[in-house]
């Protein structure tokens, strides 16, 4: 199919540089012969020949490029182009470059050879020709546009490199899509913290994208609402996949006030290709969310509005899905040991806090706990040791209560008391479902009966699951990350060495958050279908947890050693999670070193500052009691909140969720310095030698602790 469209681009080259030297002849040589614009080819080129025959004899050839007829070419700049290797990256569409430097800047020139330029994978070489040289290069600009009748066609573009007439070498990195017929600016590879403020050049970050509330006390997401500013801007273009207000809708199926009511789904096909789910991840999520939606839709689960009758219909949910996981959870889930361990190495492992004595609400004595601890020891004595722990679901203790299928719902907020026995197992000692004591609180106890224990920590797994699905993971994961992608985006240039740090970090986010608000967290939707709280309840529940968010929190050490968690045994999260924190902030230490050579640098980066300061007003609303930065003052500081946002974006989702692209993955090569790439290495170095470690453990454990095994740990929270 490519092949007579390629003929006839060439076709098109010669005839048009054919004409050229026809004209240039006329206007040289004033023969009357050249002025039939339909004189053979072989003539021209016969005229031509004949023209350098006799000007070679009157000048030595080294005068020739001086004559009229060969204008003199001052500097010769190289570039060559590739482009990726994606499925349909290639384009037909006419591409010019423009080269900007210190002295001057280039006439826009169209990069064109002999057959396809820019196939899928290809990499081209041009010559772009200057009467003068252009000094530094700051920018260079790609346009493309129209070529013949042919519609448009997307370009994906990886890198351009300019080779200087004095040899000297300019990475121009892209990695991204060219939609429509349009100009982008590139900036230099080599990463800058302030860029030549005097020149006024675009800084290639600042959009028409703009914050907007989803509901009070949540971190601020994306605005979309302007579909025809943000549908301008390349980089940014969110507007074709945003939630979009209806001024006719009278359903009720809104969002709070100030907050886009309804989504077009179909549009997400047309999301901004730089920001949208690649074909690859897209085809992905639906070889594997397809089959097993239809699995549970033809076994009945889908459909299923009442209470289960037995747990074989449960068991049969993981029928067609055995895992090792799956089945060692069917043969343990109602053993305290396996009840304790989800604590340490379950879903949500942030749960638990060392006492070192019993809260007033939750009144137990020594006698109720005594045969669960054994001869030897009593409540006090495990207090003083550090082996006693607490995980307090205080914050659904006002939460709104849901009405499914007209039937008001019951939500637990449980204190549920954990010992760490001397063979160094985490069980239940005591379980209150409420937060307040009294005759309508009981506490239950393992010596109570089997089913009315089973149920207490039952009970306790529901409110886990509140927890854990609402902040742990969508919470303290995605909206944060949005709101850390939104700011980098918006206040970052493409140039700038935390912005390339950055990125790979974002990939999937504002995409993957988007689909969620439409079809998770709208009126009617799952969240208000299945679950206790309902919708209302979800927005109580993570205002309220933003709001008792703080920077400890946030950081992995700090969040440890405030919940006294750094002794407990076997507890694989803490040991993982602190071994690839030290590898981010290592790698993280080295970069910040590299383009920082002081606290003064860190200082005075105005764009650095802007967007810590965006970060704290828009994700965690300006409060002050966070402890969150709202400046960056020492190279420390921003080592710290740089590993920290990086971690979270990573290894802790990669710990409360799943894994897609392993971390420390580059596949864009943004930073194109040595000093980099070779941080790069190291860090991708120790993340392997991590895993392996991880892996022998592994060997040796019933239950394999996987999650935050590199290759498993996603660069971003993409799903």
């Amino acid at each position: 199919m490519l092949k007579p469209l390629v003929e006839k681009r060439r076709r098109d080259r010669i005839n048009r540089s054919l004409e050229e030297l026809r004209l240039l002849l006329l206007e040289r040589t004033r023969d009357q012969n050249l002025r039939n614009p339909k004189l053979e080819k072989a003539e021209i080129l016969e005229f031509a020949v004949g023209y350098l025959r006799e000007r070679s004899r009157v000048e030595p050839p080294g005068q020739l490029l001086g004559h009229p007829f060969f204008p003199p070419i001052m500097a010769l700049y190289r570039v060559c182009v590739t482009t990726g290797p994606y499925l349909m990256a290639g384009t037909l569409d006419n591409i010019f470059v423009t080269l900007v430097g210190t002295c001057g800047e280039s006439p826009k020139q169209r990069l064109d050879r002999m057959g396809r330029d820019f196939a899928s994978g290809s990499v081209q070489k041009y010559k772009v020709r200057c009467s003068e040289e252009l000094g530094e290069l700051l920018l260079l600009r790609l346009h493309k546009e129209r070529y013949a009748f042919f519609p448009q066609d997307s370009w994906y573009c990886s890198c351009i490199c300019v080779t200087a007439p004095d040899g000297t070498l300019s990475h121009f990195p892209c990695y991204q899509w060219m939609e429509g017929y349009c100009t982008i600016e590139l900036r230099p590879g080599t990463a800058k913290a302030s860029v030549y403020p005097n020149l006024h050049l675009p800084l290639q970050s600042l959009s028409p994208g703009s914050w907007k509330v989803y509901a009070p006390g949540f971190p601020r997401i994306i605005d979309v609402s302007s579909f025809e500013e943000m549908e301008s801007d390349k980089k940014f273009a969110l507007t074709k996949t945003a939630p979009r207000a209806d001024p006719g809708d009278s359903s009720g199926n809104q969002y709070l006030p100030g907050f886009p009511m309804k989504i077009d789904i179909p549009s997400l096909l047309h999301m901004e290709p730089n920001i949208r789910y690649s074909a690859t991840k897209t085809t992905s999520l639906l070889f594997n969310a397809i089959p097993a939606s239809l699995g549970m839709k033809l076994r009945g689960l889908l459909d299923r509005k009442g209470s289960w009758k037995k747990l074989d219909d449960i068991r049969n949910i993981m029928r067609c899905h055995k895992t090792l996981t799956s089945e060692y959870v069917r043969e343990h889930w109602c053993e305290d040991q396996f009840f304790g361990y989800q604590y340490l190495n379950g879903v949500n492992p942030v749960m638990l806090h060392c006492l070192s004595s019993l809260p007033s609400k939750l009144p137990i004595t020594n006698d109720m706990v005594a045969p669960s601890l054994g001869p030897g020891t009593c409540l006090q004595t495990e207090l003083e040791r550090g082996n006693i722990f607490l995980a307090d679901y205080w914050i659904l203790a006002e939460v709104p209560v849901h009405c499914i299928n007209g039937h008001p719902q019951f939500v637990a907020a449980p204190l549920c008391l954990l010992w760490l026995n001397p063979q160094g197992a985490l069980v239940p000692l005591a379980i209150q479902l409420c937060q307040t004591p009294g005759p309508d609180s009981p506490i239950f106890l393992p010596t109570d009966t089997d089913w009315d224990w089973l149920l207490a920590k039952t009970w306790v797994r529901n409110s886990e699951f509140l927890v854990h699905e609402n902040n742990t993971h969508f919470l303290c994961t995605h909206l944060l990350c949005e709101a850390f992608a939104m700011a980098t985006l918006r206040q970052l240039p493409l140039c700038h060495p935390i912005y390339k740090l950055l990125l790979p970090h974002t990939r999937y986010t504002l995409q993957v958050n988007t689909i969620a608000r439409a079809t998770l967290l709208n009126p009617e939707g799952l969240v208000d279908k299945v679950t206790s709280i309902g919708r209302q309840g979800l927005l109580y529940l993570m205002s309220t947890g933003l709001a008792h968010f703080t920077y400890t929190n946030f950081c992995l050490p700090d969040s440890l050693r405030a919940r006294g968690v750094l002794d407990i045994p076997n507890y694989h999260y803490r040991d993982d999670g602190l071994k690839i924190w030290a590898a981010i902030e290592s790698f993280v230490s080295e970069i910040v070193g590299y383009y920082y050579t002081s606290d003064a640098s860190v200082q005075q980066d105005s764009e650095l500052q802007a967007w810590v300061g965006e970060i704290f007003a828009q994700a965690f609303l300006g409060r002050e009691s966070s402890g969150f930065p709202r400046q960056l003052c020492t190279q420390g500081q921003l080592v710290k909140f740089l590993t920290a946002i990086i971690f979270n974006c990573s290894a802790q989702h990669a710990a409360v969720n799943s894994g897609q692209r392993p971390l420390g993955t580059y596949p864009d090569e943004h930073f194109t310095e040595e000093a980099p790439r070779r941080s790069i290495a190291v860090f991708q170095n120790r993340l392997a030698q991590i895993s392996r470690d991880i892996q022998e453990r592994n060997r040796g454990l019933a239950l394999p602790y996987a999650y935050l095994d590199p290759p498993l740990i996603e660069n971003s929270v993409s799903i």
